[in-house]
C-alpha cells in the first residue's frame, strides 16, 4: 500500500467548477477501494463546509516570501479518504473561486502557493506521504517547492511528485514579479525552467520539475506534445515524453445510470428502455417543442459555452440543420458570444431549437437521457465525460475525433469526424440522423454504448501501477 496525498483546488461534492472537482471527487475513493492510502488536501473556499468537518490543527505556519501565514487544518473521511481543508480566510474566503466580476484574482499566484506550501507543511507535521499527486496549475508550484525548499529534508526527500494535466490550455501565468511573491529563486527564471514569453508560468515549473507527468487520455497525451495543442509547450512535452503516460478518465456510476438516476421522470435499462421515450416526451414537453418532435431525433448538448467546445462550427451549420428532421436542446453558460447565439436559435426556430442558459445538475440528467444523440463537436478535448455519461445513457454522441473523445467513442457506439470543419461537422449530424430512423438498427448501437465500462475502477488500476512503478525507480 502507498500513501498518496493529493493536492487539487477543488473537488466534488465540496466545490465544483469543471471537470477536475469530478475527477478529484472519485479518483481518491477508487484507489482506497484497490488498496491504497489517500489523502487529499484544497482550500477551505467561502461555503466549504458539512457536519462531519473537524479541526485537524490549529496554525500550521506557512512561510512565504518572510510573511507568516497562519492556515488551520479542517478535515473529513468519506470512502476511506481523509479530506484536507487549508483554511486560510484572507486568501480563500472570497466571492469566487479564482475570479469575481470576471477578472482573476491578481493574487492567485500566492493563493496557490500558500495552498502547496501548506500541502507540504501537512506532509512534514501530520502525514508523510509517498507520493504527492497534484493537478493542474494551481498544485504545481509543490513539486517546485520540494525540490527548491525542501531537497534535504528527509521527511519529503524521498516522496516522488506526479503532476496531472487536465487541461493544458490553462497554465497559471503571472509577470515576472511573482518570483519574488513566491520566495522563488531568480534562477528558476529561465527558459529551461519557469520562463515562458516573459512570464512566471506555475504550469511550466510543474512539468520541469515533477518526477512523472500523466495526462487524462492517451490521444491528449499525445496531442500536447504537437504545436497544434501543446500551447506553447510542445517542446518540452516532447522532451519529458519518456516520462509522460495517458489515463483515461473515469466516471461514477453511481450518479450516472438511467436505471437509477433520481433526476428521471422514468428509469429505464438495456433491457427494457422504454422509460427512455417517455424522459424524452418529458424534455419535449418542459422545453415547449411541438409535439412532433417526438417523431424525429432529438439532439442534446450540455457544456461551457467556449470556444474549445466547437461553437464556432455550430454556428456555421445552424441554417442548414434547421432544415434536416432534428430538434436540438442546449444546456450551458460561459461565452455570451455563444449564449446570445442559442438564443437567438430558439427565438428564431422555436420548433428546432430550445436552450437553457446557466446550469442544473438535473437538468443535464435528463437532458443526456431524453435526448437520442448528444453533440460534442470539441476543437480539443483532454477526456471529456459526458460522452462516457451519454454512452451510458444509450444516447449515441456525436464528437470530434481529440483527445478523450478518440479514446472512449467507436464508430459502432457513435459517430466520429475529424476535420474541424463545418462541412465535417455537418456530414456527420446528417449521417447521424439517417441512421436513427433505421429503430432496429438504433437500438443496437444504443446497446452497445450503454455496455461500455468506463468506471474509475480501471483507472484507479493504472494509476496504482504508475505509483508502484515511480516508487522502484
Amino acid at each position: 500500500m502507498s500513501k498518496i496525498l493529493m493536492v487539487a483546488s477543488e473537488v466534488a461534492p465540496f466545490l465544483k467548477t469543471g471537470g477536475l472537482a469530478d475527477v478529484m471527487g472519485s479518483l481518491p475513493a477508487a484507489l482506497v477501494r484497490a488498496g491504497e492510502s489517500v489523502t487529499v488536501v484544497m482550500p477551505r473556499y467561502r461555503g466549504v463546509d458539512a457536519p462531519d468537518f473537524y479541526r485537524l490543527r490549529e496554525d500550521l505556519p506557512v512561510w512565504l516570501n518572510g510573511f507568516r501565514h497562519r492556515t488551520d487544518i479542517d478535515a473529513c473521511d468519506r470512502d476511506g479518504v481523509r479530506y484536507l481543508f487549508v483554511d486560510a480566510p484572507w486568501f480563500y474566503n472570497r466571492d469566487g473561486v479564482y475570479s469575481s466580476g470576471g477578472k482573476d484574482w491578481g493574487d492567485n499566484h500566492i493563493r496557490y502557493g500558500v495552498l502547496c506550501l501548506a500541502a507540504l507543511a501537512i506532509a512534514r507535521e501530520i502525514e508523510s506521504p509517498d507520493i504527492f499527486h497534484v493537478h493542474d496549475w494551481q498544485a504545481a508550484l509543490l513539486p517546485v517547492y520540494q525540490k527548491s525548499w525542501f531537497g534535504g529534508d528527509p521527511r519529503l526527500m524521498r516522496a516522488r511528485t506526479l503532476l496531472t494535466i487536465h487541461n493544458l490550455g490553462y497554465q497559471g501565468q503571472f509577470g515576472p514579479e511573482a518570483m519574488g511573491e513566491l520566495g522563488l529563486e531568480q534562477r528558476l527564471f529561465d527558459a529551461g525552467e519557469m520562463e515562458f514569453h516573459g512570464q512566471v508560468n506555475l504550469l511550466k515549473g510543474g512539468l520541469v520539475a515533477s518526477d512523472w507527468l500523466t495526462t487524462v487520455s492517451p490521444t491528449y497525451g499525445r496531442e500536447i506534445q504537437t504545436p497544434e495543442y501543446g500551447f506553447g509547450l510542445d517542446g518540452l512535452l516532447r522532451a519529458r515524453s519518456g516520462n509522460l503516460t495517458g489515463i483515461l478518465n473515469g466516471v461514477d456510476y453511481r450518479d450516472w445510470d438511467p436505471a437509477t438516476d433520481r433526476f428521471l421522470p422514468a428509469n429505464y435499462s438495456p433491457e427494457e428502455l422504454s422509460g427512455k421515450l417517455a424522459c424524452k416526451r418529458d424534455l419535449i414537453e418542459y422545453f415547449g417543442l411541438p409535439p412532433e418532435a417526438m417523431e424525429r431525433p432529438l439532439i442534446g448538448i450540455v457544456s461551457r459555452f467556449a470556444e474549445q467546445k466547437g461553437f464556432d462550427l455550430i454556428e456555421h451549420i445552424a441554417g442548414a440543420l434547421a432544415d434536416e428532421p432534428m430538434t436540438l436542446i442546449a444546456l450551458g453558460s460561459g461565452s455570451p458570444h455563444w449564449e446570445n447565439m442559442f438564443r437567438n436559435l430558439t427565438t428564431w426556430r422555436p420548433d428546432k431549437f430550445a436552450h437553457w442558459i446557466g446550469f442544473s445538475n438535473e437538468m443535464a440528467h435528463r437532458i443526456e437521457a431524453g435526448s437520442d444523440i448528444f453533440l460534442m463537436p470539441s476543437r480539443y478535448e483532454p477526456c471529456g465525460l459526458n460522452q462516457i455519461y451519454s454512452l451510458k445513457y444509450g444516447t449515441p454522441p456525436i464528437v470530434r475525433a481529440t483527445g478523450g473523445l478518440d479514446d472512449t467513442i467507436e464508430e459502432g457506439t457513435g459517430f466520429k469526424f475529424h476535420e474541424h470543419s463545418p462541412d465535417a461537422l455537418l456530414e456527420t449530424v446528417r449521417y447521424a440522423i439517417r441512421t436513427w430512423f433505421d429503430r432496429d438498427g438504433w437500438q443496437d448501437r444504443m446497446k452497445r454504448g450503454m455496455a461500455k465500462d468506463f468506471s474509475w475502477d480501471q483507472s484507479a488500476r493504472a494509476y496504482q501501477d504508475l505509483y508502484s512503478h515511480l516508487l522502484t525507480r
